[in-house]
């Protein structure tokens, strides 16, 4: 039986980009709007938070956005992120702190995605951050530059409490870690089993947009140019989701997310 009482998703910020970042050798020179989210899990052991948005110090300071998302490296520049669109802020919503989240799942360590760990920390959130063990590698070795290194210290530089893991596992009864590497080296998706209705198949980077879906197209971005292991992937989620009857949540999809509960609405 699931633990899941609740899901929120959270809108951490949006960000406009070429269209073939999220579709391999698709949509270039089409601009679109991604939403950046974060899903919140309350269960009867505690609450999880799968991904936490960008560093918004990274964005909203002119000085580190201009090092941080230097048109040379990131032609599109900084993501948009309000203030109220922090974690700690979604949280305090719910009369939560950041010292109220028990587990942080990151599904990989991409500045989208892991940036907002500082800043939980600051804030008194003292939960382990599970992540894959090839991915800590990649972002210690310097290879992938959406990996923002220092995302992943504290202020005063110490690394992060990290709980590194290998493959697939349960992280308590309802809520299954799912292996959907290309995107990155160590990509993980999450089957989630809420109290009512169907599970929800959280698809994280390895499905940017319904279209990656519908017509099992790679991420623009895959790790040394991992096309069929994203494509594998994504056969992978909807393989799942006919075997469990899940609905697969698509990442970076404004469309797909406009059709989720309004904040602070949960799925129950």
């Amino acid at each position: 039986m699931t633990q899941v009482k609740k899901l929120w998703p959270l809108l951490t910020g949006t960000y406009r980009y070429d269209k073939s970042i999220s579709t391999f050798n698709r949509g270039r020179g089409q601009q679109i709007e991604a939403p950046i989210l974060a899903y919140l899990l309350e269960t009867t052991n505690g609450r999880i938070l799968y991904d936490v948005g960008c560093d918004h110090g990274k964005i909203s300071d002119p000085v580190a956005r201009d090092r941080y998302y230097n048109p040379a490296v990131f032609k599109f520049g900084a993501p948009e992120m309000r203030d109220e669109q922090r974690i700690p802020h979604h949280l305090a919503r719910l009369g939560l702190t950041a010292a109220d989240v028990d587990v942080v799942f990151i599904g990989h360590l991409h500045f989208d995605h892991a940036g907002g760990l500082k800043e939980l920390r600051r804030c008194g959130c003292g939960a382990e951050i599970h992540v894959q063990h090839e991915e800590m590698d990649v972002a210690r070795s310097g290879a992938d530059k959406a990996i923002f290194s220092d995302d992943l210290v504290d202020d005063a530089g110490a690394p992060l409490q990290f709980r590194l893991q290998r493959g697939e596992y349960t992280l308590l009864p309802g809520v299954q870690a799912i292996a959907t590497p290309g995107h990155t080296v160590g990509h993980m998706s999450m089957l989630i089993e809420l109290p009512q209705g169907p599970p929800v198949l959280l698809a994280g980077d390895a499905a940017d947009l319904q279209e990656n879906l519908d017509d099992e197209v790679a991420p623009g971005t895959l790790w040394q140019g991992r096309e069929q292991q994203a494509i594998d992937s994504i056969r992978k989620l909807k393989a799942l989701a006919r075997e469990t009857g899940a609905h697969i949540w698509p990442n970076h999809d404004m469309a797909f997310y406009r059709t989720l509960p309004t904040f602070p609405l949960a799925c129950e």
